[in-house]
């Protein structure tokens, strides 16, 4: 997906896993849910192919993702603008997709939502956040926040269930029951900005990011012109087989502490700290790039500079941004 116009946006394992995280409000086992998302009728997962409708301003919608191997592969990431890559519970990984220029038909599997969420979104204009269930201490504050809950239990036209695939990693989103329609990347008040690369940088082919029981790697693919993923050492790919392959990735190191929020076994939550400074990587056109990010408050984007001290650039496409611990 290409932004051509744009410069500046001012208006971003598998039992474990699900132990660490409810479907349903009030639940904190990890189960699969017994009432509004259980009765969605199972489907086949429905393509993802966008829709180009897009109007000037709204909502984006942000859909929190599963990332565990039982829930590859995913539905709708290669329609996002930016991917958002976190830690959670047992050293695993979730993913946050963004999704403002287009809507695809699907997206999925969809899982709960975590407190660090909440202030990653601040920087939207009333985001919809599309999750499924979260820590039940965690309820009050995604009600209380400026965003608009899509939960299954609100909006549970908008959701189906695959019957060919396990609960539950077989929980997908039909964008267009939470949004009538795209609406347009000045919804993307991210701070990103687009344009030329910088002249210093090395070239790179590869980088992996690992976290204590996931790992991502990048590949440079000059025929893709962008980042080809795995996940776990394995291709990440649309359910129709074609490799994910983001034009800019951004490894974002933060802080990373542990939420006051735990799971019913006691496993506090990483909270990763998106309000702040520090160090980061930006990898585009085949080439690593040093910079630093600075976001002064929640409700701003992240301003991420090159070495020269100039605004860095990233490359027209799709963001994909993996937030590492900075220790």
């Amino acid at each position: 997906m290409r932004h051509a116009a744009r410069t500046v946006l001012t208006a971003a394992v598998a039992a474990l896993l699900a132990a660490g995280c409810t479907t349903v409000p009030g639940r904190d086992d990890g189960r699969a849910p017994d009432h509004a998302e259980q009765s969605a009728a199972p489907s086949p997962t429905p393509s993802a192919e966008p829709s180009r409708t897009a109007r000037a301003a709204g909502p984006v919608l942000a859909v929190k993702i599963d990332n565990v191997p039982a829930a590859r592969p995913q539905t709708g990431l290669d329609a996002a603008d930016v991917v958002y890559v976190e830690p959670v519970e047992g050293g695993l990984s979730r993913l946050m997709a963004l999704y403002a220029t287009a809507l695809p038909s699907s997206v999925g599997p969809v899982r709960s939502a975590r407190e660090s969420d909440l202030e990653l979104l601040r920087q939207f204009d009333e985001p919809v956040l599309a999750f499924s269930g979260a820590q039940k201490k965690l309820l009050p504050r995604i009600a209380g926040a400026p965003l608009r809950p899509g939960s299954p239990e609100e909006n549970p036209g908008a959701y189906v269930r695959d019957g060919a695939r396990p609960a539950p990693h077989n929980l997908y989103l039909r964008p267009g029951g939470l949004l009538p329609s795209a609406p347009g990347p000045a919804a993307l008040t991210t701070g990103f900005r687009y344009g030329a690369a910088p002249a210093d940088g090395h070239a790179e082919t590869s980088r992996t990011v690992r976290y204590p029981a996931a790992r991502f790697t990048f590949t440079w693919s000059a025929d893709r012109d962008g980042w080809l993923v795995a996940m776990d050492g394995d291709p990440a790919v649309t359910p129709g087989g074609k490799r994910l392959a983001p034009a800019t990735v951004v490894v974002q190191y933060v802080d990373v502490r542990a939420s006051s929020l735990h799971d019913f076994r006691g496993n506090h939550s990483p909270y990763a700290e998106t309000v702040g400074s520090g160090r980061a990587e930006v990898l585009r056109d085949g080439r690593a790039h040093a910079a630093t990010w600075r976001r002064g408050s929640a409700e701003g984007g992240t301003e991420f500079t090159a070495a020269d001290g100039e605004p860095m650039r990233f490359a027209d496409g799709q963001v994909w941004v993996v937030f590492a611990d900075a220790s």
